[in-house]
């Protein structure tokens, strides 16, 4: 998904289930066996695996951005289509690339339109 966008990292080395693994009212991640259990998604940049599970996930990310509780940008390994289209409904900035040297708290900037990611150290 184009656009750009610019955040602090929020890390997790795992795919990730929006449905039921993230509360769409809240931005908080809810699944107990995700690395960023208890932590918010909402205005981060948010670098992870992948999605899994529904193709429902799709319409939480969309619900993330409705309540106004989305990252600001997607960093993910592989973009799979539970992901690529709740970027695409939510318009949320995001680019398909390897994420080893981002870490959590760093300022990222996310450049979807371009296809690149700048960290802002």
């Amino acid at each position: 998904m184009g656009g750009v966008a610019e955040g602090e990292a929020l890390v997790s080395a795992c795919k990730i289930s929006f449905l039921g693994g993230i509360d769409p009212k809240t931005g908080v991640v809810v699944d107990p066996s995700l690395d960023i259990f208890g932590e918010s998604v909402a205005g981060k940049v948010l670098v992870f695996e992948g999605g899994k599970g529904s193709t429902v996930g799709s319409y939480v990310i969309y619900q993330l951005k409705k309540h106004r509780k989305s990252p600001v940008a997607f960093v993910v390994r592989r973009a799979d289509t539970i992901v690529a289209v709740g970027a695409i409904i939510a318009e949320i900035p995001t680019v398909e690339l390897p994420h080893g040297e981002i870490k959590s708290g760093e300022e990222v900037l996310v450049n979807g339109t371009e296809g690149f990611v700048e960290l802002r150290r």
